[in-house]
């Protein structure tokens, strides 16, 4: 299938998902869908450099939060449609997710993963300090109530959101199945090997970071406009690192299917969590989920799906040939 064709049934799939929130008239679906979507985008931006490469990133938050506070020094200076907020916000990610790729992928492993998570915390103290963006005080983005024709704003940056999530995945698709991906394939099943055939592993490592920054903080640059107050804590958190993790993880990280399964069910199970018993209890579905998997199915849903159906043939076959096999009378 030609990726302008996956894209428009993408789309096709959010206008229906758009249009039945619609029908239910409450308002919280679309609040509880746009962190799913958020989850859904952050998941696929961070499979294309963990899943695709093998090199796991703990510096989701530190994309996610440049992309959310471009929104805000650019709001404070002069508001601009979000359109337009979400290429600034991955123009200013994916260069550096760039400069971040440069100084660190020469490390590999543990080294690597330890940098990006330095990055998060170096990244913190320079907002926490930065008085134009508000400081540790945080900043207020007051968001108009309607827009028309779609109504109720919160519904516009759901429309938004839903968009982004289907050129992410959309974009996903069309790296796992082109040269680019077959290269960061190559990287994660063994990079020296890779490196003595001729691969460019730096240079395709230094695209993952940049496409895989560049997703986070277009998916950060809406958060403002959705949270009404914009703090450190809010944008820094831990639960964005794990969840953007966990969700490929327990999706399964070898394609693009995977983050998009983990994210609509433990972004789902998160939000359902959230109203009926409390929003502390997130990280423990996280860290319940990715253990059970881990164990039950290390290569996630998606792993599990194609173990089964590849035996299933293969237990047929192994069967009638034991029934040829076995002396007896001819049928």
């Amino acid at each position: 299938m030609r990726s302008w064709l996956f894209l428009l049934i993408c789309l096709a799939i959010g206008g229906v998902t758009f249009g039945a929130a619609i029908a239910f008239d409450n308002d919280y679906i679309f609040f509880a869908g746009y962190v799913v979507l958020q989850y859904m985008v952050l998941s696929t931006a961070w499979n294309i450099l963990g899943g695709y490469c093998g090199y796991v990133n703990f510096g989701t938050a530190a994309f996610f939060a440049l992309g959310a506070y471009s929104t805000v020094a650019i709001h404070k200076f002069y508001p601009i449609p979000i359109p337009f907020l979400l290429v600034v916000g991955g123009v200013v990610s994916g260069v550096v997710g760039f400069g971040m790729g440069y100084l660190t992928l020469r490390l590999r492993g543990a080294f690597f993963a330890i940098a990006t998570l330095a990055l998060a915390v170096v990244l913190e103290t320079l907002v926490v300090n930065w008085d134009y963006v508000g400081g540790s005080r945080g900043a207020y983005i007051v968001r108009p109530s309607e827009i028309a024709p779609i109504g109720n704003y919160v519904r516009y940056l759901f429309l938004i959101m839903l968009v982004l999530a289907a050129a992410a995945v959309t974009t996903a698709r069309l790296i796992e199945r082109s040269r680019l991906g077959y290269g960061f394939a190559t990287i994660r099943d063994d990079e020296l090997a890779a490196e003595a055939l001729g691969v460019p592993t730096l240079r395709l490592k230094l695209i993952a970071t940049t496409i895989s920054g560049a997703l986070m903080g277009m998916a950060g640059a809406p958060f403002p406009y959705y949270i009404g107050y914009l703090q450190p804590s809010s944008t820094f958190g831990f639960d964005y690192a794990v969840n953007s993790i966990a969700m490929p993880l327990i999706g399964g990280t070898t394609g693009w299917v995977g983050p998009v399964i983990g994210a609509i069910l433990l972004g789902s199970l998160q939000q359902i969590a959230t109203v009926t018993i409390s929003s502390a209890v997130n990280l423990l579905i996280v860290g319940i989920l990715l253990v059970t998997f881990v164990i039950v199915a290390p290569n996630g849903i998606i792993g599990l799906v194609h173990k089964y159906w590849q035996r299933k043939p293969d237990d047929f076959v192994g069967r009638r040939r034991i029934e040829i096999d076995a002396p007896g009378p001819a049928p």
